[in-house]
Protein backbone atom coordinates (compact mmCIF):
# COMPACT_ATOMS: atom_id res chain seq x y z
CA UNK A 1 0.00 0.00 0.00
CA UNK A 2 3.03 2.57 0.56
CA UNK A 3 4.12 1.87 -2.98
CA UNK A 4 1.14 3.55 -4.26
CA UNK A 5 1.68 7.42 -2.39
CA UNK A 6 5.42 6.71 -3.44
CA UNK A 7 4.00 6.39 -7.25
CA UNK A 8 2.05 8.75 -7.49
CA UNK A 9 4.60 11.59 -6.02
CA UNK A 10 7.38 10.33 -8.47
CA UNK A 11 4.89 10.57 -11.05
CA UNK A 12 3.87 14.15 -10.26
CA UNK A 13 7.30 14.86 -10.21
CA UNK A 14 8.13 13.11 -13.38
CA UNK A 15 4.97 15.00 -15.08
CA UNK A 16 6.53 18.93 -13.88
CA UNK A 17 9.85 17.77 -15.02
CA UNK A 18 8.80 17.28 -18.37
CA UNK A 19 6.02 20.50 -18.77
CA UNK A 20 9.75 22.23 -17.29
CA UNK A 21 11.12 20.73 -20.59
CA UNK A 22 8.67 21.75 -22.63
CA UNK A 23 8.93 25.13 -21.67
CA UNK A 24 6.05 25.56 -19.10
CA UNK A 25 6.55 28.27 -16.62
CA UNK A 26 6.54 26.79 -13.02
CA UNK A 27 4.11 27.91 -11.16
CA UNK A 28 4.96 30.89 -9.01
CA UNK A 29 7.92 31.32 -10.97
CA UNK A 30 9.00 34.79 -12.21
CA UNK A 31 8.20 33.97 -16.24
CA UNK A 32 4.63 32.62 -14.75
CA UNK A 33 3.92 35.77 -12.73
CA UNK A 34 4.46 37.65 -15.91
CA UNK A 35 2.66 35.85 -18.27
CA UNK A 36 0.44 33.35 -16.45
CA UNK A 37 -2.69 35.71 -18.21
CA UNK A 38 -1.06 35.96 -21.48
CA UNK A 39 -2.55 33.08 -23.18
CA UNK A 40 -5.50 32.25 -24.52
CA UNK A 41 -8.19 34.18 -26.34
CA UNK A 42 -8.82 37.66 -26.18
CA UNK A 43 -10.97 39.61 -24.80
CA UNK A 44 -13.71 41.39 -27.07
CA UNK A 45 -12.17 38.90 -29.89
CA UNK A 46 -12.18 35.40 -31.81
CA UNK A 47 -7.94 35.17 -31.82
CA UNK A 48 -5.40 33.77 -29.78
CA UNK A 49 -2.26 35.03 -27.95
CA UNK A 50 -0.38 32.09 -29.09
CA UNK A 51 -1.89 32.43 -33.09
CA UNK A 52 -0.01 36.04 -33.17
CA UNK A 53 2.96 35.28 -31.70
CA UNK A 54 3.85 32.74 -33.90
CA UNK A 55 2.51 34.47 -37.07
CA UNK A 56 4.25 37.86 -35.88
CA UNK A 57 7.74 36.13 -34.88
CA UNK A 58 8.19 33.59 -37.69
CA UNK A 59 6.59 35.81 -40.48
CA UNK A 60 6.24 39.20 -39.81
CA UNK A 61 8.61 40.64 -37.62
CA UNK A 62 11.31 39.74 -39.97
CA UNK A 63 9.98 41.29 -42.71
CA UNK A 64 8.71 44.85 -41.34
CA UNK A 65 12.13 45.47 -39.50
CA UNK A 66 13.97 45.16 -43.18
CA UNK A 67 11.09 47.20 -44.94
CA UNK A 68 11.61 49.95 -42.25
CA UNK A 69 14.90 50.55 -42.91
CA UNK A 70 14.32 52.12 -46.22
CA UNK A 71 15.12 55.72 -46.85
CA UNK A 72 11.50 56.10 -47.48
CA UNK A 73 10.28 54.76 -44.22
CA UNK A 74 13.30 55.59 -41.85
CA UNK A 75 12.76 59.41 -42.06
CA UNK A 76 10.03 60.87 -40.22
CA UNK A 77 9.37 64.65 -40.31
CA UNK A 78 8.16 66.09 -36.88
CA UNK A 79 8.16 69.08 -34.75
CA UNK A 80 9.65 68.48 -31.82
CA UNK A 81 9.86 72.50 -30.58
CA UNK A 82 5.99 73.06 -29.79
CA UNK A 83 4.91 74.36 -26.62
CA UNK A 84 2.97 72.58 -24.59
CA UNK A 85 -0.79 73.53 -24.72
CA UNK A 86 -2.25 72.12 -22.19
CA UNK A 87 0.18 73.48 -18.60
CA UNK A 88 3.33 75.54 -17.89
CA UNK A 89 6.35 72.67 -18.20
CA UNK A 90 9.14 75.57 -17.49
CA UNK A 91 9.99 74.57 -13.79
CA UNK A 92 11.02 70.72 -15.09
CA UNK A 93 15.15 70.57 -15.12
CA UNK A 94 14.38 68.08 -17.87
CA UNK A 95 12.38 70.40 -20.41
CA UNK A 96 14.49 72.97 -20.95
CA UNK A 97 17.48 73.40 -18.31
CA UNK A 98 19.00 70.20 -19.25
CA UNK A 99 17.32 70.34 -23.14
CA UNK A 100 20.13 69.52 -25.85
CA UNK A 101 21.32 71.80 -28.81
CA UNK A 102 21.93 70.09 -32.12
CA UNK A 103 24.63 71.40 -34.16
CA UNK A 104 24.79 72.91 -37.52
CA UNK A 105 24.68 71.18 -40.51
CA UNK A 106 28.19 72.09 -41.39
CA UNK A 107 29.73 71.53 -37.72
CA UNK A 108 28.28 67.61 -38.34
CA UNK A 109 30.64 65.47 -39.74
CA UNK A 110 29.42 63.06 -42.76
CA UNK A 111 28.37 59.83 -41.15
CA UNK A 112 29.40 60.58 -37.67
CA UNK A 113 26.08 59.82 -35.31
CA UNK A 114 28.02 60.83 -32.37
CA UNK A 115 29.05 64.33 -33.00
CA UNK A 116 25.35 65.20 -34.38
CA UNK A 117 24.33 67.00 -31.10
CA UNK A 118 26.52 69.24 -27.97
CA UNK A 119 25.39 70.62 -25.05
CA UNK A 120 24.58 74.15 -24.45
CA UNK A 121 26.97 76.40 -21.68
CA UNK A 122 23.79 76.44 -19.67
CA UNK A 123 22.97 72.39 -19.57
CA UNK A 124 26.77 71.67 -19.32
CA UNK A 125 26.37 72.44 -16.07
CA UNK A 126 23.48 70.64 -15.10
CA UNK A 127 24.09 66.97 -13.05
CA UNK A 128 22.70 63.97 -11.89
CA UNK A 129 19.53 62.49 -13.06
CA UNK A 130 18.22 64.95 -14.74
CA UNK A 131 21.38 65.64 -17.53
CA UNK A 132 21.12 61.54 -18.03
CA UNK A 133 17.69 61.69 -19.12
CA UNK A 134 18.23 64.51 -21.59
CA UNK A 135 21.57 63.24 -22.79
CA UNK A 136 20.20 59.79 -23.32
CA UNK A 137 16.74 61.48 -24.65
CA UNK A 138 18.81 63.79 -27.13
CA UNK A 139 17.35 63.52 -30.52
CA UNK A 140 20.19 63.08 -33.41
CA UNK A 141 18.62 65.40 -36.18
CA UNK A 142 21.84 65.00 -38.36
CA UNK A 143 20.77 64.05 -42.02
CA UNK A 144 23.36 63.82 -44.77
CA UNK A 145 23.70 66.34 -47.92
CA UNK A 146 21.85 64.25 -50.64
CA UNK A 147 19.05 63.13 -47.77
CA UNK A 148 18.08 66.91 -47.21
CA UNK A 149 18.07 67.37 -51.03
CA UNK A 150 15.55 64.70 -51.61
CA UNK A 151 13.70 66.39 -48.68
CA UNK A 152 12.64 68.56 -51.19
CA UNK A 153 11.27 66.73 -53.53
CA UNK A 154 9.60 64.67 -51.45
CA UNK A 155 7.67 67.44 -50.17
CA UNK A 156 6.82 68.31 -53.53
CA UNK A 157 5.32 65.42 -54.55
CA UNK A 158 3.00 64.75 -51.66
CA UNK A 159 -0.47 65.03 -51.82
CA UNK A 160 -2.70 66.82 -49.76
CA UNK A 161 -5.37 65.39 -47.47
CA UNK A 162 -7.17 65.62 -44.07
CA UNK A 163 -5.25 63.86 -41.45
CA UNK A 164 -6.84 61.97 -38.48
CA UNK A 165 -4.67 63.14 -35.77
CA UNK A 166 -3.26 67.09 -35.08
CA UNK A 167 -0.99 66.89 -38.05
CA UNK A 168 0.22 70.59 -38.44
CA UNK A 169 4.08 69.44 -37.78
CA UNK A 170 4.36 69.24 -41.36
CA UNK A 171 3.28 72.71 -42.33
CA UNK A 172 5.13 74.20 -39.33
CA UNK A 173 8.75 75.97 -40.16
CA UNK A 174 10.12 74.43 -37.16
CA UNK A 175 9.33 70.68 -38.55
CA UNK A 176 12.34 68.64 -39.42
CA UNK A 177 13.24 65.09 -41.12
CA UNK A 178 14.57 62.94 -38.08
CA UNK A 179 16.06 59.74 -39.00
CA UNK A 180 14.37 57.26 -36.50
CA UNK A 181 17.35 54.64 -37.08
CA UNK A 182 19.45 56.97 -35.73
CA UNK A 183 17.46 57.94 -33.04
CA UNK A 184 16.05 54.52 -31.76
CA UNK A 185 13.39 54.14 -29.40
CA UNK A 186 14.85 53.40 -25.59
CA UNK A 187 15.33 54.29 -22.08
CA UNK A 188 16.14 57.72 -21.80
CA UNK A 189 15.73 58.13 -17.69
CA UNK A 190 12.35 60.63 -18.10
CA UNK A 191 10.43 59.02 -15.01
CA UNK A 192 9.24 60.44 -12.09
CA UNK A 193 6.01 62.68 -11.42
CA UNK A 194 6.31 64.46 -15.08
CA UNK A 195 6.61 61.16 -17.09
CA UNK A 196 3.26 60.28 -14.43
CA UNK A 197 1.68 63.52 -15.63
CA UNK A 198 1.74 62.78 -19.24
CA UNK A 199 -0.39 59.31 -18.96
CA UNK A 200 -2.26 60.38 -16.50
CA UNK A 201 -3.35 62.90 -18.69
CA UNK A 202 -3.72 60.70 -21.31
CA UNK A 203 -6.01 58.45 -19.42
CA UNK A 204 -8.32 60.84 -17.68
CA UNK A 205 -9.08 62.97 -20.10
CA UNK A 206 -9.38 60.81 -22.90
CA UNK A 207 -10.61 57.01 -22.53
CA UNK A 208 -14.27 58.18 -21.70
CA UNK A 209 -13.50 57.49 -17.80
CA UNK A 210 -15.80 59.62 -14.99
CA UNK A 211 -13.37 60.93 -12.92
CA UNK A 212 -15.16 59.13 -9.57
CA UNK A 213 -13.28 56.12 -11.20
CA UNK A 214 -9.67 55.13 -9.92
CA UNK A 215 -7.03 53.35 -12.27
CA UNK A 216 -5.51 50.64 -10.68
CA UNK A 217 -1.58 51.92 -9.99
CA UNK A 218 -2.21 55.35 -10.50
CA UNK A 219 0.29 56.84 -8.95
CA UNK A 220 -0.99 60.61 -8.96
CA UNK A 221 -4.59 59.22 -7.15
CA UNK A 222 -5.24 57.88 -3.61
CA UNK A 223 -7.59 55.09 -4.05
CA UNK A 224 -6.56 51.79 -5.34
CA UNK A 225 -8.96 51.50 -8.21
CA UNK A 226 -11.09 48.58 -7.14
CA UNK A 227 -13.96 49.52 -8.66
CA UNK A 228 -12.03 50.46 -12.37
CA UNK A 229 -12.87 47.00 -14.24
CA UNK A 230 -16.05 46.72 -13.30
CA UNK A 231 -17.05 50.04 -14.85
CA UNK A 232 -15.05 49.00 -17.91
CA UNK A 233 -16.75 45.58 -18.52
CA UNK A 234 -20.10 47.80 -18.17
CA UNK A 235 -19.13 50.43 -21.28
CA UNK A 236 -20.09 49.79 -25.40
CA UNK A 237 -17.53 47.59 -26.88
CA UNK A 238 -16.24 50.61 -28.74
CA UNK A 239 -15.14 52.58 -25.59
CA UNK A 240 -13.84 49.27 -23.75
CA UNK A 241 -11.57 48.83 -27.35
CA UNK A 242 -10.40 52.72 -26.75
CA UNK A 243 -9.11 52.22 -23.52
CA UNK A 244 -7.62 48.84 -24.13
CA UNK A 245 -5.74 50.55 -27.10
CA UNK A 246 -4.05 53.35 -24.85
CA UNK A 247 -3.11 50.80 -22.04
CA UNK A 248 -1.47 48.65 -25.21
CA UNK A 249 0.45 51.63 -26.16
CA UNK A 250 1.41 52.12 -23.05
CA UNK A 251 2.64 48.25 -22.55
CA UNK A 252 4.54 48.01 -25.75
CA UNK A 253 6.56 51.95 -24.99
CA UNK A 254 7.72 49.76 -21.31
CA UNK A 255 8.15 46.93 -23.22
CA UNK A 256 11.13 49.15 -25.25
CA UNK A 257 12.16 50.77 -22.49
CA UNK A 258 12.81 47.50 -20.63
CA UNK A 259 14.51 45.85 -23.81
CA UNK A 260 16.97 48.49 -25.05
CA UNK A 261 18.18 49.44 -20.97
CA UNK A 262 21.06 51.19 -20.36
CA UNK A 263 22.97 48.60 -18.36
CA UNK A 264 26.58 50.30 -18.73
CA UNK A 265 27.84 53.57 -19.47
CA UNK A 266 31.68 54.35 -18.85
CA UNK A 267 34.56 56.40 -20.77
CA UNK A 268 34.82 53.08 -22.86
CA UNK A 269 31.13 53.33 -24.74
CA UNK A 270 27.56 52.62 -23.58
CA UNK A 271 26.09 49.06 -23.32
CA UNK A 272 22.14 48.44 -24.16
CA UNK A 273 20.16 45.25 -23.46
CA UNK A 274 17.35 43.54 -21.67
CA UNK A 275 16.87 44.73 -18.21
CA UNK A 276 14.84 41.65 -16.67
CA UNK A 277 14.02 44.05 -13.41
CA UNK A 278 12.72 46.62 -14.92
CA UNK A 279 10.81 44.10 -17.23
CA UNK A 280 9.46 42.89 -13.53
CA UNK A 281 8.67 45.96 -12.15
CA UNK A 282 6.27 47.15 -14.92
CA UNK A 283 4.60 43.89 -15.57
CA UNK A 284 4.84 41.54 -12.55
CA UNK A 285 1.43 40.55 -11.43
CA UNK A 286 2.84 40.43 -7.97
CA UNK A 287 4.76 43.90 -7.97
CA UNK A 288 1.33 45.18 -10.43
CA UNK A 289 -1.18 44.04 -7.86
CA UNK A 290 -2.35 41.67 -10.79
CA UNK A 291 -2.23 45.02 -13.10
CA UNK A 292 0.78 43.82 -15.66
CA UNK A 293 -0.62 40.79 -17.71
CA UNK A 294 -3.63 42.40 -18.52
CA UNK A 295 -1.29 44.91 -19.82
CA UNK A 296 0.34 42.69 -21.90
CA UNK A 297 -3.03 41.36 -22.68
CA UNK A 298 -3.84 45.00 -23.95
CA UNK A 299 -0.65 44.87 -26.16
CA UNK A 300 -1.70 42.08 -28.27
CA UNK A 301 -5.01 43.69 -28.64
CA UNK A 302 -3.66 46.79 -29.89
CA UNK A 303 -1.83 44.33 -32.40
CA UNK A 304 -5.06 42.94 -34.06
CA UNK A 305 -6.34 46.22 -34.98
CA UNK A 306 -3.04 47.85 -36.27
CA UNK A 307 -2.79 44.31 -38.33
CA UNK A 308 -6.35 44.25 -39.47
CA UNK A 309 -5.94 48.20 -40.82
CA UNK A 310 -2.50 46.29 -42.54
CA UNK A 311 -4.61 44.14 -44.48
CA UNK A 312 -7.86 46.81 -45.21
CA UNK A 313 -5.42 49.54 -46.61
CA UNK A 314 -3.72 46.90 -49.08
CA UNK A 315 -6.03 48.44 -52.28
CA UNK A 316 -4.13 52.11 -51.45
CA UNK A 317 -1.43 50.77 -52.51
CA UNK A 318 -1.78 48.10 -54.68
CA UNK A 319 -2.58 50.88 -57.19
CA UNK A 320 -0.13 50.93 -60.45
CA UNK A 321 0.16 54.77 -60.12
CA UNK A 322 1.08 54.53 -56.25
CA UNK A 323 4.60 55.79 -55.80
CA UNK A 324 6.93 55.12 -52.30
CA UNK A 325 8.55 58.80 -53.71
CA UNK A 326 12.20 59.30 -52.69
CA UNK A 327 13.51 60.28 -56.29
CA UNK A 328 15.53 56.72 -56.84
CA UNK A 329 13.42 54.91 -58.95
CA UNK A 330 14.99 52.03 -58.42
CA UNK A 331 14.82 51.39 -55.02
CA UNK A 332 11.30 53.08 -54.72
CA UNK A 333 9.99 49.97 -57.23
CA UNK A 334 12.00 47.45 -54.37
CA UNK A 335 10.54 48.75 -51.07
CA UNK A 336 7.31 49.42 -52.56
CA UNK A 337 7.20 45.51 -53.65
CA UNK A 338 8.56 45.01 -49.90
CA UNK A 339 5.57 46.97 -48.87
CA UNK A 340 2.82 44.96 -50.68
CA UNK A 341 4.55 41.84 -49.81
CA UNK A 342 3.82 42.39 -46.22
CA UNK A 343 0.39 43.87 -46.77
CA UNK A 344 -0.24 40.53 -48.89
CA UNK A 345 0.96 38.78 -45.67
CA UNK A 346 -1.68 40.23 -43.13
CA UNK A 347 -4.68 39.38 -45.53
CA UNK A 348 -3.06 36.17 -44.50
CA UNK A 349 -3.34 35.98 -41.07
CA UNK A 350 -6.01 33.67 -40.12
CA UNK A 351 -8.21 35.25 -37.45
CA UNK A 352 -8.15 38.93 -37.84
CA UNK A 353 -10.58 41.07 -35.57
CA UNK A 354 -13.82 42.06 -36.76
CA UNK A 355 -14.45 45.68 -36.66
CA UNK A 356 -17.81 45.32 -38.05
CA UNK A 357 -18.87 45.13 -34.88
CA UNK A 358 -17.69 48.81 -33.88
CA UNK A 359 -20.01 51.39 -34.56
CA UNK A 360 -23.24 48.59 -35.33
CA UNK A 361 -25.74 50.56 -33.97
CA UNK A 362 -27.57 53.46 -34.36
CA UNK A 363 -26.13 55.55 -37.93
CA UNK A 364 -26.40 58.66 -36.26
CA UNK A 365 -24.77 57.33 -32.62
CA UNK A 366 -22.27 55.68 -34.75
CA UNK A 367 -21.07 58.75 -36.58
CA UNK A 368 -21.11 61.02 -33.44
CA UNK A 369 -18.66 58.45 -31.60
CA UNK A 370 -16.36 57.95 -34.53
CA UNK A 371 -16.02 61.50 -34.11
CA UNK A 372 -15.25 61.35 -30.42
CA UNK A 373 -12.66 58.82 -31.53
CA UNK A 374 -10.99 61.44 -33.57
CA UNK A 375 -11.09 64.45 -31.10
CA UNK A 376 -9.74 62.12 -28.60
CA UNK A 377 -6.50 61.12 -30.56
CA UNK A 378 -6.28 64.83 -31.74
CA UNK A 379 -6.06 65.37 -27.90
CA UNK A 380 -3.19 63.03 -27.39
CA UNK A 381 -0.90 63.78 -30.33
CA UNK A 382 -1.16 67.54 -28.20
CA UNK A 383 -0.29 66.15 -25.32
CA UNK A 384 2.42 64.39 -26.63
CA UNK A 385 3.79 68.11 -26.64
CA UNK A 386 4.06 68.21 -22.86
CA UNK A 387 6.64 65.62 -22.91
CA UNK A 388 9.86 66.91 -21.65
CA UNK A 389 12.07 64.46 -23.61
CA UNK A 390 13.19 65.02 -27.34
CA UNK A 391 13.20 61.37 -27.87
CA UNK A 392 10.20 60.21 -26.28
CA UNK A 393 8.02 62.61 -27.93
CA UNK A 394 9.29 61.88 -31.24
CA UNK A 395 8.37 58.22 -30.30
CA UNK A 396 5.27 59.33 -28.72
CA UNK A 397 3.95 61.66 -31.62
CA UNK A 398 4.89 59.02 -34.29
CA UNK A 399 3.47 56.02 -32.48
CA UNK A 400 0.29 58.10 -31.53
CA UNK A 401 0.15 58.87 -35.07
CA UNK A 402 0.22 55.44 -36.36
CA UNK A 403 -2.46 54.35 -34.37
CA UNK A 404 -4.62 57.16 -35.35
CA UNK A 405 -3.84 56.10 -38.79
CA UNK A 406 -4.98 52.51 -38.24
CA UNK A 407 -8.10 53.95 -37.03
CA UNK A 408 -8.64 56.08 -40.14
CA UNK A 409 -8.27 53.02 -42.06
CA UNK A 410 -10.57 50.72 -40.63
CA UNK A 411 -12.97 53.98 -40.16
CA UNK A 412 -12.64 54.05 -44.18
CA UNK A 413 -13.32 50.76 -45.21
CA UNK A 414 -16.12 51.73 -47.73
CA UNK A 415 -14.10 54.41 -49.26
CA UNK A 416 -10.92 52.20 -49.85
CA UNK A 417 -13.00 49.75 -51.50
CA UNK A 418 -14.41 51.90 -54.09
CA UNK A 419 -11.11 53.48 -54.86
CA UNK A 420 -10.22 54.21 -58.57
CA UNK A 421 -7.58 51.49 -60.02
CA UNK A 422 -5.89 54.52 -61.62
CA UNK A 423 -5.79 58.11 -60.86
CA UNK A 424 -6.10 59.96 -57.72
CA UNK A 425 -8.06 58.97 -54.70
CA UNK A 426 -10.14 62.01 -53.70
CA UNK A 427 -12.33 59.73 -51.00
CA UNK A 428 -9.63 58.31 -49.30
CA UNK A 429 -5.99 59.73 -48.55
CA UNK A 430 -3.06 58.89 -47.01
CA UNK A 431 -0.43 61.83 -46.85
CA UNK A 432 3.27 60.35 -46.39
CA UNK A 433 3.77 61.29 -42.70
CA UNK A 434 0.67 58.90 -42.04
CA UNK A 435 1.99 56.48 -44.16
CA UNK A 436 5.58 56.46 -42.28
CA UNK A 437 4.16 57.13 -38.72
CA UNK A 438 1.30 53.75 -39.10
CA UNK A 439 4.01 51.36 -40.78
CA UNK A 440 6.49 52.63 -37.77
CA UNK A 441 4.29 52.51 -35.01
CA UNK A 442 3.13 48.57 -35.95
CA UNK A 443 6.91 48.00 -36.39
CA UNK A 444 6.71 48.93 -33.16
CA UNK A 445 3.82 47.12 -31.80
CA UNK A 446 5.25 43.98 -33.72
CA UNK A 447 8.99 44.33 -32.25
CA UNK A 448 7.08 44.07 -28.67
CA UNK A 449 5.05 40.99 -29.30
CA UNK A 450 8.78 39.47 -30.60
CA UNK A 451 10.51 41.14 -27.71
CA UNK A 452 7.98 39.43 -24.83
CA UNK A 453 9.55 36.34 -26.32
CA UNK A 454 13.07 37.47 -25.29
CA UNK A 455 11.92 38.18 -21.63
CA UNK A 456 10.34 34.74 -21.36
CA UNK A 457 13.01 33.42 -21.88
CA UNK A 458 14.97 35.26 -19.44
CA UNK A 459 12.92 35.00 -16.70
CA UNK A 460 13.02 31.23 -17.08
CA UNK A 461 16.29 31.34 -15.22
CA UNK A 462 15.36 34.14 -12.44
CA UNK A 463 13.09 32.98 -9.25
Amino acid sequence: MSRCPLRALLLLLLLGLLGAAAGQPRPGSAEQRCFCQVTGYLDDCTCDVETIDTFNNNKLFPRLNKLLESDYFRHYKVNLKKPCPLWNDSSHCGIRDCAVKPCASNEVPGGTESASYKYSEEASKQVGECEEAKRLGAVNESLSEETQRAMLQWTQHEDSSDNFCEADDVQSPDAEYVDLLLNPERYTGYKGPEAWKIWNSIYEENCFKPRTIERPLNPLASGRGNSFYSWLEGLCVEKRAFYKLISGLHASINIHLSARYLLQDTWSGTTWGHNVTEFQHRFDEILTQGEGPKRLKNLYFLYLIELRAMSKVLPFFERPGFQLFTGNENRDTETKNQLLEILHLTKSFPLHFDENSFFAGNKKEAAKLKEEFRLHFRNISRIMDCVGCLKCRLWGKLQTQGLGTALKILFSQKLIENMPESGPSYGFQLTRQEIVSFFNAFGRISTSVRELENFKNLLRNVQ
